[in-house]
């Protein structure tokens, strides 16, 4: 049986676990409904407030940019968050070190199954947590990492379903999401900014793939029979004793760096709609709401990588930013394009040790 499982992946190559990944992270996206194309008549409504969208988005970090972006399906979002999540899972998929006799064939046997299935269980709830994400999500703006570059893309049927369910103008929802991930796409696909976040999430991510190394090891020590029949008939006993990464000095640097990209991107987003149509009290109150209770997609998303997406560093990321831009104008924010751009914990709580910092650094 192993053998013909060896030979199966090995013939479906090294991204065997992305392929996987891909076809179930697909299949839940389509959803029951095909997830069907954007209307036309709302693709150009947005492709008409992007242009107006874009020029405020430059005005506010002294940049030059088009109005181009992508208004697709659920399907094609779960497809890019893939693509841009695929080389920050990687370091995940490193193999144990093998234990035992090498020349013991029942050793060796074990070290190729667990080399085998633990990039797959990698690829299961990569694909898994890629598809639900898409079901609500508008974009990749609500999730912080860095991009391979700056395409944008936002889900037209995710925005018309949330502006229908909270009776709010679609033009507004609209703006919104555009601002949000116009903001979102220029400042993760910075180099600076990409840079900071990767070695962030280095420490995060190898934290976050202790239960992985954790489940490879224990798949190694089973090289009886009994282990393997006991496995076969009661897979979920693998996971006992696994020990899920507490908080620590590598996830309260990514939650700060994180959450106050977040508060920015919403707080830059809601700040260009307002300035465009005008007060839009009940768009921020539907929003809040909207990611407290309708984002479990994205929260799963985001524990991928150590991020928590509630929690304390939240409310003081927002009066981070509300103060800083209160006091200095969201102008402020460009030192986020930079590589020490990034608050640390310290800054998180003293807003004005932050601005101090980047506004003298020899990078400003």
């Amino acid at each position: 049986m192993f053998g013909d499982i060896f030979n199966l992946l090995g013939q479906q190559g090294p991204d065997a676990w992305f392929q996987t990944a891909t076809q179930l992270g697909l299949n839940i996206a389509r959803g029951e409904d095909g997830d069907p194309n954007p209307q036309p008549a709302q693709r150009q409504r947005l492709e008409e407030l992007a242009v107006l969208v874009s020029r405020h988005v430059d005005s506010l970090f002294g940049v030059s940019s088009d109005a181009s972006f992508t208004g697709a399906n659920r399907s094609a979002l779960t497809v890019a968050a893939l693509t841009q999540w695929k080389p920050l899972i990687e370091p995940l998929l490193a193999s144990t070190s093998l234990i035992g006799d090498s020349e013991d064939p029942d050793s060796t046997m074990m070290n190729q199954l667990a080399a085998t299935i633990g990039p797959l269980f990698t690829g299961f709830q990569m694909g898994s947590v890629a598809g639900h994400f898409s079901e609500r999500a508008w974009s990749l703006a609500v999730l912080p990492l860095p991009r391979l570059d700056a395409t944008r893309l936002l889900v037209v049927n995710n925005l018309t379903s949330f502006a229908e369910a909270w009776s709010l103008d679609r033009d507004e929802v609209y703006v919104f999401a555009l601002a949000q991930e116009f903001v979102a796409a220029l400042v993760l696909s910075r180099p600076g900014t990409g840079d900071a976040l990767r070695a962030l999430l280095i420490d995060a991510v190898r934290e976050a793939g202790a239960a992985q190394s954790n489940l490879l090891d224990r798949l190694q020590t089973m090289i009886n029979p009994e282990d393997v029949n006991e496995l076969m008939s009661n897979p979920e006993a693998l996971l006992e004793g696994i020990e899920v990464p507490e908080d620590s000095d590598a996830t309260r640097a990514i939650n700060a760096a994180a959450s106050v990209l977040l508060a920015f991107f919403d707080h830059a987003a809601l700040s260009i709609t307002e300035s465009i149509l005008g007060p839009r009290p009940l768009l921020a109150e539907a929003y809040a709401r909207h990611r407290l209770s309708d984002a479990r997609g994205e929260d799963a998303a985001a524990a991928l990588f150590g991020i928590a997406t509630q929690g304390p560093h939240h409310d003081a990321a927002k009066k981070f930013v509300n103060e800083l831009a209160e006091a200095h104008g969201l102008g402020v924010f460009d030192a986020l394009l930079r590589v020490d751009g990034l608050p640390n914990t310290h800054e998180l709580d003293a807003p004005e040790q932050w601005y101090q910092r980047v506004t003298t650094s020899p990078l400003a």
